[in-house]
């Protein structure tokens, strides 16, 4: 079984900062390619930064220069370093993970999602 668990969400003040964390974990062979997705209330979720195994990394338009997504491969463990905070980045924030478990399949994994609030 493999688990994303995330870590790092909270309230924080409009131009403050938070980083967020999610560590891969249980019967991992390797881990490709991970990133970062958030679903505001009342919208879809929406992509927002992934990163490859060889650090390859790729941004929603509008979220370029305000946030960072690199990754621990020792630690399968992906970060999202999110700077300039606005209001309208308040979401619930996921992981996403594709992990192969043998040498046969390989999976997509969801977080159990980290709340981000960004007061005005």
């Amino acid at each position: 079984q493999v688990q994303l668990v995330e870590s790092g969400g909270g309230l924080v003040q409009a131009g403050g900062s938070l980083r967020l964390s999610c560590a891969a974990s249980g019967k991992i062979i390797s881990v490709n390619d991970m990133g970062w997705y958030r679903q505001a209330p009342g919208k879809q979720r929406e992509f927002v930064a992934s990163i490859t195994s060889g650090a390859i990394t790729n941004y929603a338009d509008s979220l370029k220069g305000r946030f960072t997504i690199f990754r621990d491969n020792t630690r399968n463990t992906v970060y999202l370093q999110m700077n300039s905070l606005k209001p309208e980045d308040t979401a619930v924030y996921y992981c996403n993970a594709n992990i192969r478990i043998s040498m046969w399949a390989k999976n997509d994994y969801w977080g159990q999602g980290t709340q981000v609030t960004v007061s005005s």
